[in-house]
């Protein structure tokens, strides 16, 4: 994708403008047919050549992987001490990091060595969990976020609620067609919508929310504020849980939520389609629902509550897009 070059928008005609141009530039670049996930421009061909390094991993496999660890950021890194867009710790990136451009050095910040290191890796343990019973790529996402003794341990993907919404988020991911898959029917959309308004009011908690409703959260957001003291909702929490209510499973970031949406020119908008922010697709920091006459329901940050908020809360709108039925089963 595209970064902007706007600074800002504004509401009415100006953003139906703005926003239609960014979602036209975001398509007007095409990924080959081995990637049918939308993923920044510059990342496409690495992802499609590290995709290929073995039966067990596809492009579009790494590609969600990266989406859900990072957001397609290579600076990005978290508060336990993961790093780049594959999100390496660094005892991992010492063993398993690559070369991968040939510049004589294993970065983990360049995703040129980042993202092949990130599909060797997920090869290997492939291998070390080929023989644990169940769902070989389920097993080999659990292996990749809670290693893979964890996965001998107890025989598939451990009882650890991040790892298993881990693995549903990118199987989910990994299986959206761009522009290919049964978009959110018109009641699919209301139910949503039904389910945000039912949580106006709840507290914003960092990394808290998900299928089953508010729930404590991590820490930290930017600013430096914990979730894990407050049940509530962060904004990518807020729609994943609306649209479960739907039957409609989304990636638990608003990074990966726009990749996995179809992307729709403004003209075309509505109630129950997601509104993101940020700078580009690899930037995205924020997400609401849509409902009409510019205003959406989203929960905006810590302090806050889920509420009404106009669409030029941030002055950075970048696209929208509309969630995407899958057919994965539940883990």
């Amino acid at each position: 994708m595209r970064a902007s070059g706007v600074a800002a928008i504004g509401v009415g005609a100006t953003a139906a403008v703005v926003v239609a141009a960014l979602v036209q530039s975001a398509g007007d670049n095409p990924v080959s047919t081995a990637l049918t996930m939308a993923v920044p421009a510059e990342y496409q061909q690495l992802i499609e050549k590290a995709g290929t390094t073995c039966p067990e991993v596809s492009p579009n496999l790494l590609a969600a992987l990266l989406a859900q660890e990072s957001g397609f950021n290579p600076k990005a890194r978290s508060p336990v001490g993961a790093q780049g867009i594959a999100q390496f710790m660094p005892s991992t990136w010492e063993t398993h990091g690559i070369d991968g451009n040939g510049d004589g050095k294993r970065d983990v910040l360049d995703p040129e060595d980042a993202i092949p290191s990130s599909a060797k890796y997920l090869c290997t343990i492939a291998q070390d969990v080929k023989d644990v019973p169940g769902n070989k790529q389920n097993n080999m996402l659990a292996a990749y976020n809670a290693g893979s003794g964890a996965v001998q341990k107890y025989g598939g993907v451990p009882p650890y609620k991040e790892t298993q919404n881990y693995v549903r988020s990118i199987n989910a991911l990994a299986n959206q067609n761009k522009g290919g898959g049964k978009t959110a029917t018109t009641q699919q959309a209301a139910t949503a919508i039904d389910a945000a308004k039912q949580m106006l009011g709840t507290p914003y908690s960092w990394g808290g929310g998900d299928v089953n409703g508010p729930s404590t959260g991590t820490c930290c957001s930017p600013s430096g504020r914990s979730g894990k003291s407050t049940v509530g909702f962060d904004c990518s929490g807020l729609t994943l849980y609306a649209y479960a209510k739907a039957g409609i499973t989304l990636p638990r970031t608003a990074a990966a939520q726009y990749a996995a949406s179809e992307h729709i020119n403004w003209g075309q908008v509505k109630p129950g389609d997601l509104m993101f922010y940020g700078s580009s697709a690899a930037t995205i920091h924020h997400v609401g629902i849509y409902v009409g006459n510019g205003w959406m329901i989203d929960a905006p940050r810590p302090g806050t509550q889920v509420r009404y908020s106009p669409l030029d809360t941030m002055t950075d709108l970048f696209a929208v897009g509309r969630p995407t039925s899958n057919t994965n089963k539940e883990i």
